[in-house]
């Protein structure tokens, strides 16, 4: 088996819903995939072993495998010691854990975490790392990237490295909030881009009011006639967001003056390229998976360089 730094690794992007573990070849491309309903939340650890058995079955032959996400955390099969911001490949690559996840050896990627500069207050990311890194392959340079997700991230980029970041649960309130409780008795349809949503995303975006009170507004805009059930999805998350963008902003203030990448889905990441758009910022949109398979290739390369 090689190690090389063009040999074929084993990156897998283990959450606590899902499991994805792809062969990857040298020039960064997918030699084949796994795909499956086993996040670490909802398996002891003799299933994260089993897991891992079953990976080992269907590649006899595979490289150094390495495992970023939920798996390292308190929940996974190893907590690995976050990273400190601001941090590159090789001090991610320096950070990896060894352990061996049933017969497999596998290193795990740590998480970052970072005190943000403009509040003095902590957060933590875990998984997105490789993103990232891969994002830093695709596109060297400076400036402020998007992973939207249930959890979004807005990360500063400076030098080669992940620096501070903010965190936003937008998308798992909007998820909560649409699917039981007040709200999702006036919500009809999917979230779309459209006047209701560009509205949501400037109302959300002015402050003035607290987003807890323009949430509830949504209802009374409803039941007064002036929002239809259609439209409630659209302006709810527009709201979100636009709340969202404009404490980005805040934390990163110089972040309209350069395209913002947007890594992620892309449904969810193109209704944050038109909010984006809707105040002036360009965005560029960039695919999770792509950068996942760059980013574990790079982390290969520094722990063996």
């Amino acid at each position: 088996m090689s190690h090389a730094a063009d040999a074929e690794i084993v990156g897998v992007n283990w959450g606590s819903s899902n499991f994805r573990a792809w062969r990857i070849a040298g020039d960064g491309t997918v030699v084949d995939e796994i795909v499956a309903a086993k996040g670490v939340a909802g398996l002891s650890r003799e299933g994260m072993a089993e897991v891992m058995a079953t990976l080992a079955a269907r590649w006899p032959d595979h490289g150094p495998i390495y495992a970023s996400g939920m798996i390292g955390s308190n929940i996974g099969w190893a907590e690995a010691p976050y990273a400190i911001a601001p941090a590159g490949m090789a001090d991610l690559a320096r950070a990896t854990i060894p352990v061996e996840i049933g017969d497999s050896p596998v290193r795990i990627v740590p998480g970052i975490a970072c005190n943000r500069d403009f509040d003095a207050a902590p957060d933590i990311l875990r998984g997105e790392e490789t993103e990232l890194l891969g994002l830093m392959e695709l596109a060297p340079g400076d400036g402020v990237a998007a992973l939207p997700g249930t959890h979004t991230k807005w990360v500063r980029r400076e030098n080669g490295r992940i620096g501070e970041f903010l965190t936003a649960m937008s998308g798992e309130i909007f998820d909560r909030l649409t699917a039981q409780g007040l709200l999702a008795s006036i919500v009809e349809g999917e979230a779309a881009d459209g006047p209701a949503f560009r509205e949501g995303v400037a109302r959300g975006r002015a402050g003035g009011l607290g987003l807890s009170s323009l949430l509830f507004g949504a209802r009374a805009r409803v039941i007064r006639g002036a929002l239809s059930r259609a439209d409630a999805a659209s302006y709810i998350r527009g709201l979100l967001i636009g709340s969202e963008i404009a404490d980005a902003m805040a934390a990163f203030p110089d972040m309209g003056g350069a395209v913002v990448p947007l890594i992620g889905n892309g449904p969810l990441s193109r209704l944050y390229a038109a909010a984006l758009g809707s105040v002036g910022i360009e965005s560029e949109l960039v695919e999770s998976r792509r950068a996942c398979l760059l980013g574990f290739r790079a982390i290969h390369r520094a722990s063996i360089g």
